[in-house]
């Protein structure tokens, strides 16, 4: 079986064991990778000269983790999974393996069943450098039992204002139910992925077209104030430190009303294994207010440091992670609902996945399919992303103004002066950027 290592015990990349290659795979712990993991022995049958071991850490700590080792080619890892967001800006530093020979020279891994959306997001100059395991965008998922109980009608695309009107009518303190969980955990990949989503769609705007930051402009300072008060007045208990796995454990629990986020949240409310609310949710579009729509995309993606020693038995791992026949080995193994979504047409086409994943298999595509920047931005903006800004900057400046935001949500501060607080962060990195022009 293969071993889920501790930061602090992992071994270097290339590591030889006792019966040939271990590869060290970096991983983010969400529970699709979990599954991988617990799969891993399949694939060590099928390449007995191959071992996997994993690391296999919280979101922000692999984040950290993984871009200090690629950016300086530290080598401790033959694979990683990172993102849509790393993967051009990692593939034009020259610090990830062309994965276009691997791809076209496998036969059935078919490119081309991955949703166009998700694949070109993963690609630089027309050739792949990262593989998918999962795609996603944001939609909202709702109790349909509450609803009908208190009367009220979700529409297939809701306004915010109309979600703040429903969370307010549903919340129950008293039975320990919020009106809508939201995460106000720091991240940059935590709180700041939803809230960006909010902030396009009330017409802000991370920078002008001068890089000049607006993070203290009127459309992001009704955005930072709508988001906030909502989390704080029907919002989950302890919101400051609620991030996506928080928000899925108190709506799978019940203890939530409505829950914005991740279209890969479904799997997760539909497992009978780990959900007390199976069958009773309804899923629509992400909420709007000026804007077409307002998802995001996402895909969490496997790639190869340039410095991995063995980048052909690398591959063999990430071939057997993300090929068509990985879904059909979850779906039978741990049931339909947690297959790796939003990322091969071809799932989609499985009568037993099509069957269980009836109620947000569509609404997923459909969200994927209109993620596009050209439909939730209300003004031109110089940078790249949705639910981020596509500069390497970002890592440090968007946790930096996610930490404003959650402290806001806490109370600790004002919106006003997270805002102003966030505004000199932002500044800082526009001004850098002006200089170049």
């Amino acid at each position: 079986m293969a071993t889920v290592l501790a930061l602090t015990g992992c071994a270097g990349a290339g590591e030889i064991g006792a019966s040939g290659r271990t590869l060290v795979i970096a991983i983010v712990s969400n529970p699709q990778m979990n599954d991988a993991v617990s799969l891993a022995s399949e694939f060590e049958a099928a390449n007995p000269g191959i071992k996997l071991k994993f690391v296999s850490l919280p979101e922000n700590q692999a984040r950290a983790k993984i871009t200090s080792s690629v950016a300086t080619q530290g080598g401790e890892f033959d694979a990683v999974m990172i993102s849509n967001y790393e993967t051009p800006q990692w593939a034009a530093n020259g610090w990830l393996e062309n994965l276009q020979p691997y791809i076209q020279n496998t036969p059935g891994y078919d490119e081309n069943d991955f949703i166009p959306s998700i694949r070109d997001s993963l690609s630089y100059q027309g050739n792949m450098y990262a593989v998918p395991f999962y795609g996603e965008s944001s939609f909202l998922a709702y109790r349909k039992d509450l609803f009908e109980k208190a009367g009220l009608t979700m529409p297939e695309h809701p306004t915010w204002q109309q979600i703040a009107d429903f969370a307010a009518k549903l919340d129950d303190k008293n039975a320990g139910v919020s009106g809508i969980c939201l995460r106000g955990k720091p991240g940059w990949g935590e709180s700041l992925a939803p809230f960006d989503t909010v902030a396009n769609t009330f017409g802000a705007r991370w920078y002008d077209q001068n890089w000049n930051a607006q993070l203290t402009s009127p459309e992001f300072k009704e955005a930072a104030n709508f988001y906030v008060n909502l989390v704080r007045d029907h919002g989950e208990v302890g919101a400051s430190s609620a991030g996506f796995s928080e928000c899925g454990t108190r709506y799978a629990q019940g203890q939530a009303a409505m829950w914005y986020d991740a279209t890969v949240m479904a799997g997760t409310n539909e497992d009978p294994e780990s959900s007390k609310v199976v069958g009773k949710s309804g899923y629509v579009a992400a909420p709007v207010d000026q804007t077409k729509s307002s998802g995001w995309l996402y895909t969490w993606s496997l790639a190869i440091p340039k410095v991995a020693k063995d980048k052909q038995a690398s591959w063999a791992f990430m071939n057997w992670m993300t090929n068509k026949q990985f879904v059909q080995t979850v779906g039978r193994t741990y049931g339909w609902n947690r297959v790796p979504p939003g990322c091969r047409l071809s799932t989609y086409d499985i009568p037993e996945y099509r069957d269980a994943a009836k109620a947000y298999a569509q609404p997923t595509l459909d969200s994927i399919d209109a993620a596009r920047e050209s439909n939730v931005h209300t003004q031109p903006v110089p940078y790249t992303g949705i639910q981020f800004v596509g500069i390497p900057e970002f890592q440090d400046l968007g946790t930096r103004v996610s930490q404003q935001l959650s402290a806001a949500i806490a109370g600790q501060v004002s919106v006003d002066e997270a805002l102003d607080q966030s505004q000199q962060y932002a500044q800082t990195v526009g001004d850098s950027y002006r200089e170049q022009k």
